[in-house]
């Protein structure tokens, strides 16, 4: 058995038995970089959740009884938290609501920008940072890793109702776009400071590790990773210069593989 799968076998032994991220660092010998302290994280309860959302909402002067009617039915509803949240936002703004309806709608063309009110650092914390989360959490469920990744990049991993999500969203975009050490830095944080990370995003999580330990420069899996991505952002429209980019470096890849073979056997 190689080293590599040495390791990744005592990770994932680790990962079963609530070593988490620590085990995927040390196996790897990498320890991330500017990371929260380990078990830092943790969701509100859905109570706090139900209460910063109230506050908010009256905050921007939506208090009559249709919207308190409104509030009580979604949060009375046994759904995410994340979910209440993002549907109270929509609740009390208009721009959320069609930022999320947008977000969420498969037959509306993916954006090409992260809007302007998430980068708008005047906006609430609150408002700003859990529908940074929701618009990212939506485009990822559309693969639109490129935005969802910016989305997230502007909120703030210790002021969303949901760091469990945010780390997981956010490793899954960098791991489909190829962001090695970006992936596993979140992966890492996600199992080691994140204290009620549900079993599905550590075990994911732990899978895209792996994964990425077999991950070599320029070799066929990196082709192949290549055109997955190239046919990933062809399916959302964006045959741009960024996708014709990628397309010369795979095919520029090929002639040199084939030309290598060819070498071997003596240009046969």
């Amino acid at each position: 058995m190689s080293l590599c799968r040495s390791f990744s076998a005592l990770a994932l032994a680790a990962l079963l038995s609530g070593s988490g991220g620590l085990a995927l660092a040390q196996a790897e010998k990498k320890p991330p970089k500017e990371l929260a302290s380990f078990g830092t994280l943790r969701a509100p309860t859905p109570e706090a959740a139900r209460s910063q959302a109230l506050d908010w909402l009256k905050g921007v002067g939506k208090a009559d009884d249709t919207t308190n009617k409104r509030f009580t039915e979604i949060w009375d509803q046994d759904r995410p938290t994340l979910d209440r949240v993002a549907d109270t936002l929509t609740l009390g703004n208009d721009e959320a609501r069609k930022l999320l309806a947008d977000a969420r709608d498969p037959n509306t063309p993916a954006p090409t920008a992260v809007p302007a009110t998430l980068k708008d650092a005047k906006q609430n914390p609150f408002f700003r940072n859990n529908l940074a989360l929701a618009y990212a959490k939506a485009l990822s469920n559309r693969r639109v890793h490129e935005e969802a990744l910016e989305a997230l990049r502007v909120a703030r991993v210790e002021q969303v109702v949901d760091p469990s999500a945010y780390l997981f969203h956010r490793a899954v975009a960098e791991h489909a776009m190829l962001l090695k050490k970006e992936a596993n830095d979140s992966i890492v944080q996600l199992l080691d400071d994140v204290v009620d990370a549900p079993e599905r995003y550590k075990m994911v999580a732990a899978l895209m590790h792996f994964d990425m330990l077999t991950w070599r420069d320029k070799d066929l899996g990196w082709i192949a990773r290549k055109m997955d991505n190239i046919e990933r952002r062809l399916e959302l429209a964006r045959g741009g210069p960024q996708t014709q980019k990628m397309q010369k470096e795979v095919v520029a890849r090929l002639d040199e593989i084939i030309k290598e073979l060819e070498n071997r056997k003596g240009g046969n």
